[in-house]
């Protein structure tokens, strides 16, 4: 008996994948949980194992290929055995008539099949005669003759329009040299010809096929495909901006006492073996300051019009890689040692580059940190982690001259953009959060003696 592999639903919203590399072909041998491919989806590359053991009778799908979830992989089954076509694969008729006998659909999810009954139904077009599935498509359709009037008017045979049809070309650019300027089937076939011999980047369209300039008035073009992460968080970035009225609080925090805390703490790391950057005393100070402002560890329940405040810490670190942005996950961040977190995130950093981060690793973030700060930014804008509540922009620590005690001195300072949903939190509350935040990262002995506290208990 045959098994068809159906790409799984592996959570967060992932509706698809591209396959980068096969690990089997046909004709191989599998056993049960062997790793057949790698898909790589919108947050990591994943691999797929084998739900049994068996022959690889058929591949669905070739590298590169974008499968949906829900569609067959492979086909497993014995040596020999008669492979029978996927089910998702198999097709209705687009147009039937109302006389013919319907048919039932079976739908296939990831959790099994569900049986559909479709009563199939044929709608024509009374300008061309095209035939529909649906009133829908139909209606899609009508606003054509509009746009193409002029097609309509032509003088062609009913033969000519057919061929023009099959071969993409608009018979109101078309010069007829028949009787009263009819077009024939030759005038057809003779602007085809020479459409096809023009150079591809000076074709902008022919028909309804349209053929993409390379090139536009001021100098050439490069087109490059949107997929994989860039295109994941476009769609994010979009759906978070749409939903949640952004505003950011700006200010400085001092970390004089911050840097030769972590120039101190950093003999120790290396030791250990850990890259200790600013990062993790952010991370310690920021869950401290979301304690005691609780609003903004939360999701809106838009349905249920409802804030869900999380009493747990899962700060996530906005991570850039070759690939794109990753928002990997650092859990229940409140129970771990500075030192655990700096290793944590060097791990993470590595995981995410090599697109060999687990799925887990970046689900179930409370709060967000964006250090554009490690390129060299100051201020900045971010865009919230929807549904989270708020993110974290941490600029460059620089040197600046600041008033202490009535004298100027030059003081190691640290920019903070806090955005956040103004539905749930005012501006007022932004600006005791932030500078609960500020006295933390001011006065970093404060954090180490939390986790110290801990310790001793």
């Amino acid at each position: 008996m045959t098994t068809e592999f159906k790409f799984p639903d592996v959570g967060e919203g992932i509706t698809e994948g591209e396959i980068v590399k096969w690990h089997v072909k046909e004709g191989d041998q599998v056993k049960e949980h062997q790793v057949l491919a790698e898909i790589e989806t919108d947050k990591a590359i994943v691999e797929m194992p084998s739900p049994a053991t068996g022959t690889i009778l058929k591949i669905m799908h070739k590298e590169g290929d974008t499968v949906k979830v829900g569609e067959t992989l492979v086909v497993i089954g014995e040596k020999g055995e008669k492979v029978h076509a996927p089910s998702q694969t198999q097709k209705i008729t687009v147009a039937q008539t109302k006389a013919s006998k319907p048919e039932k659909r079976v739908s296939t999810g990831v959790v099994g099949e569900i049986p559909e009954a479709i009563e199939a139904q044929e709608f024509v077009c009374q300008k061309c005669g095209a035939k529909f599935s649906s009133q829908d498509l139909l209606n899609r359709h009508l606003p054509i003759h509009t746009m193409t009037k002029t097609v309509e008017e032509v003088l062609a045979a009913p033969a000519t329009r057919r061929i023009g049809r099959e071969l993409g070309v608009d018979l109101s650019k078309v010069t007829g040299t028949g009787a009263l300027g009819r077009i024939t089937e030759q005038d057809v076939r003779n602007f085809a010809h020479q459409v096809m011999e023009k150079p591809k980047e000076q074709v902008e369209s022919v028909g309804p096929k349209i053929i993409k300039k390379e090139y536009d008035m001021f100098g050439y073009l490069e087109r490059v495909p949107m997929k994989g992460i860039r295109k994941a968080t476009a769609k994010r970035m979009a759906e978070s901006a749409s939903k949640i009225p952004h505003v950011t609080h700006i200010d400085d925090a001092d970390v004089t006492e911050l840097v030769k805390l972590r120039e101190k703490e950093k003999v120790n790391a290396e030791k250990k073996k850990i890259h200790l950057t600013f990062l993790p005393f952010i991370v310690k100070a920021l869950v401290a300051s979301l304690k005691k402002f609780p609003y903004f560890n939360s999701v809106l329940d838009e349905t249920h019009e409802e804030i869900i405040i999380k009493k747990y810490y899962n700060i996530g670190i906005a991570m850039e890689t070759t690939d794109g942005l990753m928002v990997p996950v650092i859990k229940i961040a409140d129970e771990k040692s500075i030192f655990d977190i700096a290793l944590e995130i060097s791990k993470l950093a590595d995981a995410a580059e090599k697109r060999k981060i687990d799925l887990g690793e970046l689900k179930g973030g409370t709060f967000t940190i964006t250090n554009y700060g490690a390129i060299g930014g100051i201020y900045g804008t971010p865009i919230i982690n929807y549904p989270e509540v708020a993110i974290l922009g941490t600029g460059r620590i620089y040197d600046k001259p600041v008033v202490v005690k009535n004298k100027i001195q030059i003081r190691k300072v640290l920019p903070l953009s806090l955005a956040f949903d103004h539905r749930v939190v005012d501006g007022a509350d932004a600006a005791q959060f932030v500078n609960t935040l500020k006295q933390y990262l001011e006065n970093p002995e404060t954090i180490l003696k939390k986790e110290n506290g801990k310790k001793g208990k």
